[in-house]
């Protein structure tokens, strides 16, 4: 099976697609990649600080969404990462060099576009082993513009 380019499911422009591709992708799980380098979005010279993870994270929950819309035959749309629990990382930072496997796993989806993930980090070279966990809490509205515009009401 050919995956799609992980830019055709996250619906970010340019360098803030922060994943380089899609290794697999099933009915509720989808593993992405990462390879840090010198050039990597975040990067110090050194490496990308664990804070970044969990964008890491909601961009896979991301892909995720977007490939299951291609399946479909729908368009990829917009969705809101709500939160997380428990972010937990085993490191300050992702190393240059590391080549990073972004796991997440659909837990819960409900008909309102709420949804739930269990996502974890793994280092290609560590398999198995999670450089970092976190449940992810996403939202992803029927119709994004209908819902901003209803935001903004309740703002003003």
């Amino acid at each position: 099976m050919t995956l799609p380019d992980v830019r055709e499911l996250v619906p970010h422009a340019g360098p803030m697609v922060l994943l380089d591709r899609v290794v697999s992708a099933g009915d509720d799980t989808l593993c992405a990649e990462v390879a840090i380098g010198p050039q990597t979005l975040f990067c110090d010279g050194v490496g990308v600080g664990a804070w970044v993870g969990i964008e890491y994270m909601a961009q896979a929950v991301a892909a995720f969404a977007g490939y299951e819309a291609r399946q479909r035959g729908e368009p990829v749309r917009v969705g809101f990462l709500l939160g997380s629990r428990r972010y937990e990382c085993t490191r300050p930072e992702f190393a240059i060099g590391s080549k990073l496997h972004v796991h997440v796993q659909r837990t819960l989806q409900g008909e309102n576009g709420l949804g739930a993930f269990e996502c974890r980090i793994e280092d290609e070279s560590e398999t198995g082993v999670a450089l970092a966990t976190a449940t992810v809490t996403v939202f992803q509205p029927n119709n994004v513009n209908e819902f901003l515009r209803e935001m903004k009401v309740q703002d003003e």
